[in-house]
């Protein structure tokens, strides 16, 4: 359960969600995208509430993209299919504009090659690359990044975590909950430390990751560093 969250995302900013399993993290990220209803507060994109009486939850989903620590990729269609369905079924693009939109970001994020293979024939970082373009090719203002290297061999986040750096170096917008604590210092705007369902700190990561305020936050990076992930 989340209390008292309060976190204003300007545009092209990268925040960082860490905190131990059960902190709060991908709950967070769920409710901005919707999947999970609040119970009090609101939240807003672009000026514009998007929870409460009336909201349209599907239409509010166009402009917010979401990647999950599994890849749920349609196993029955191609890569390329996985990536066109969203834009022809929910943005009503022509097939032809679709594909060439998928085309253009597979061959951006190493993928060309891949259009026409199903997904079992990829490895794992081969297809969280594909979750991460389905949800490209909808155009999203907000991309929300849930754990996307979890279920990964160690060898194969580092792709991943190259295309998220694709997207920062960008001015994609991004709320990205992890445990790379090394990858969320280099690349985050702000970092924000979540424990019990609170955003307990938030800061720089400079500041955040050298001399963080808080016991809880001290407590979780010794913890952190001590398992040399850090």
């Amino acid at each position: 359960m989340l209390r008292g969250i309060d976190l204003a995302v300007a545009a092209h900013e990268v925040i960082c969600l860490i905190g131990a399993s059960g902190s709060g993290k991908s709950t967070l990220l769920r409710c901005v995208n919707l999947l999970e209803r609040i119970d009090a507060g609101a939240i807003w994109l672009d000026g514009q509430p998007i929870t409460g009486p009336g909201v349209d939850e599907n239409l509010v989903r166009r402009h917010i993209g979401i990647v999950f620590q599994s890849f749920n990729l349609f196993p029955h269609m191609t890569v390329e299919r996985n990536v066109t369905l969203a834009p022809v079924k929910v943005l009503g693009l022509a097939r032809a504009e679709a594909a060439a939109r998928a085309d253009e970001l597979l061959e951006r994020f190493g993928l060309g090659d891949k259009r026409s293979d199903y997904p079992d024939r990829l490895s794992g970082g081969q297809q969280q690359r594909v979750a991460i373009v389905r949800a490209l090719a909808m155009r999203p203002r907000l991309m929300l990044l849930d754990e996307v290297t979890s279920a990964l061999d160690p060898e194969l986040v580092a792709e991943v975590l190259d295309v998220i750096r694709e997207l920062a170096s960008g001015g994609m917008t991004m709320l990205i909950a992890t445990h790379e604590m090394a990858f969320a210092r280099d690349i985050a705007s702000r970092v924000c430390f979540l424990a019990d369902g609170q955003i307990v700190e938030e800061g720089r990561p400079a500041q955040l990751f050298r001399e963080p305020a808080d016991e809880r936050t001290r407590r979780f990076l010794r913890r952190i560093t001590e398992a040399g992930r850090l």
